[in-house]
């Protein structure tokens, strides 16, 4: 009897593994009809982004290899390379970035913070505060720049008011203005992801650590700043890739005198009988673009693994 009763618990669950088996099988089958079905879907919104995105790129990419004679060359991307006047522009570029970024975090950092801890009411009024420049066309608010930091702008003309200054200050037509119209249009950039990313903290982390004995600024070190690393690291990286692209900003507060990559794609169409130089800027842009991009992506992906 005992052997009768092991043989049918033995095919009793034989039977139901080969269920599960089969059961395992059609859900998965399901799953690629269900992604099938949803890639037909998305057809034509991945044609349209082709058409728009993918073939001028493309098409971007092919025209860098055309030299001044019309023929297959890789004179532009030597001329970027050997020519000192490209490779100041790209220093200029980076070095302008880079500044625009460490201010912005400087500032975007407790402004985050304060929206995190501010009541509900005070930080949506805040926050509508930092999104209004949103408002306003950047071409307005570098012009708005522009008449605040002239020799005779309302700061010099305050600042010689109050006596603080003998002669007025030079902030525009160099770098500056244009780290300081930089900064002012970058800030929500870096604010928005950071504060999406400290309101996403659990407060009791923080008064989790007060009770073990920490004290406010070891407790913001070792526990509020690196949960909200993944945010700043995603603001900071926006901001820099942007401020790589930057035109208009550096055109009118710089006065020329802050050449960045912008500037010189489009002195190269102008100057150049192909769009071959500007073309090559263009990608070389692009994939530097790229890599910060997909470092600032392995970045956050590991801190986000380590939470």
């Amino acid at each position: 009897m005992a052997l009768t009763d092991t043989s049918f618990g033995e095919a009793k669950r034989i039977v139901t593994d080969a269920e599960l088996a089969h059961n395992a099988r059609a859900l998965e089958k399901d799953r690629r009809s269900e992604n099938i079905q949803l890639l037909r879907l998305a057809v034509p919104a991945l044609a349209i982004v082709i058409i728009l995105m993918v073939a001028p790129i493309g098409w971007l990419f092919s025209l860098s290899f055309v030299g001044e004679g019309g023929g297959l060359s890789l004179e532009n991307y030597s001329r970027i390379l050997t020519e000192g006047a490209y490779v100041s522009i790209f220093v200029t570029t980076f070095k302008v970035a880079l500044l625009v970024t460490v201010f912005c975090v400087l500032l975007g950092y407790p402004v985050s913070y304060v929206l995190t801890i501010l009541p509900e009411r005070w930080a949506q009024l805040l926050i509508l505060a930092v999104l209004v420049p949103f408002w306003t066309s950047l071409l307005v608010r570098t012009y708005a720049w522009l008449v605040l930091l002239q020799r005779r702008g309302i700061v010099n003309d305050t600042l010689d008011a109050l006596g603080l200054i003998e002669r007025p200050l030079a902030l525009v037509n160099n770098m500056t203005g244009v780290v300081i119209g930089m900064v002012h249009i970058m800030l929500p950039f870096l604010i928005m992801p950071l504060y999406a990313s400290m309101k996403s903290i659990d407060g009791n982390f923080m008064r989790a650590a007060a009770n073990l004995g920490s004290s406010p600024s070891h407790a913001f070190l070792r526990v509020f700043l690196p949960l909200s690393m993944p945010g700043l690291i995603a603001g900071t990286m926006m901001v820099f890739v942007m401020c790589l692209g930057f035109y208009i900003t550096p055109s009118l507060l710089g006065g020329g005198k802050v050449q960045m990559i912008a500037q010189r794609i489009e002195q190269s169409v102008s100057l150049f009988p192909t769009w071959g130089p500007a073309s090559a800027l263009a990608v070389v842009l692009l994939v530097l673009t790229a890599g910060f991009l997909a470092l600032s992506w392995l970045i956050v992906r590991r801190l986000t693994a380590n939470q």
